[in-house]
């Protein structure tokens, strides 16, 4: 029998259409959860490799409904404060309440400081760190409603914990959430609300997996030129343990821990999966 420990609960995941979203959707729904999920199905003209589709989002509604739980999945941009919580109470009208949020929505893009423009700069600040504090606002009143508590967890990263050249917006932005998550976990502890961030190495996704990131590996040929069997040892240069790359599982099942009674007394803490990148 699978472990159902978050039976009766329901989870709130942004960026949900594919990757670690994806995952996250369908790990919890494994451990008996029901999702509200919500993505930007839209193109950010500064991201330089392709993001989720509808399509991509119904599969998520299929591995999520296979598994016998419920699902509401709606389209919507984290920078919309006002979309993101017409969708956000939608869902819970739906499900009838909110226990969990997940806020894992975001993009990542690259270049060195000198060539950074307002436009990547802005599309990040909006997207990774606004985004969370929008999804937070948008899921307070209904963790609060039935005053059970609940668990919230943003996606942070090996870049918010050191600075990462051709990251400078980045970084900054997952350095925020930080923040935001030390602030919360202090204001919101009084009831019973626990706020984590997680901080993965790179994970092998869409976000890894694309030319742009390749180019970026190994500087000096065409990014067109480079592929993924040149960029793997660059990757695994940046992580302790011998792995070039981690799975969006290994993340859910972080996720899992800390959203569950199991980490009950857990709160305020960076939780790395970074194959041992942010100690080496």
């Amino acid at each position: 029998m699978p472990d159902r420990k978050l039976a009766g609960k329901v989870a709130l995941i942004t960026g949900a259409a594919r990757g670690q979203g994806r995952a996250h959707a369908v790990a919890l729904a494994a451990a008996g959860a029901d999702i509200i999920a919500v993505d930007l199905l839209e193109q950010v003209a500064s991201v330089p490799y392709q993001m989720a589709t509808q399509d991509d989002l119904d599969e998520t509604v299929r591995q999520v409904e296979a598994l016998d739980r419920r699902i509401i999945a709606r389209k919507a941009d984290v920078r919309d404060a006002a979309a993101l919580a017409s969708a956000v109470n939608d869902g819970v009208v739906q499900l009838g309440r909110l226990d969990i949020v997940l806020a894992n929505a975001g993009i990542v893009s690259y270049a060195p400081i000198r060539e950074l423009t307002a436009e990547m700069w802005r599309d990040m600040i909006d997207i990774d760190l606004t985004g969370v504090f929008n999804t937070v606002k948008a899921a307070l009143p209904h963790l609060d409603a039935h005053g059970q508590g609940g668990s919230i967890v943003i996606t942070s990263s090996t870049a918010g914990t050191k600075g990462t050249p051709n990251l400078a917006h980045y970084a900054s932005a997952k350095h925020g959430v930080v923040g935001l998550m030390k602030t919360l976990a202090n204001e919101l502890a009084p009831n019973r609300i626990r706020v984590n961030t997680v901080h993965p190495t790179s994970v092998d996704n869409d976000m890894a997996n694309n030319v742009a990131t390749y180019g970026l590996m190994v500087p000096g040929k065409s990014p067109s030129e480079v592929t993924r069997d040149d960029a793997l040892p660059v990757f695994q240069s940046i992580n302790a343990l011998p792995v070039p790359l981690i799975e969006s599982q290994d993340v859910s099942n972080a996720i899992l821990f800390l959203v569950s009674d199991d980490a009950r007394y857990v709160t305020g803490v960076q939780f790395p999966i970074d194959a041992g990148a942010t100690n080496k």
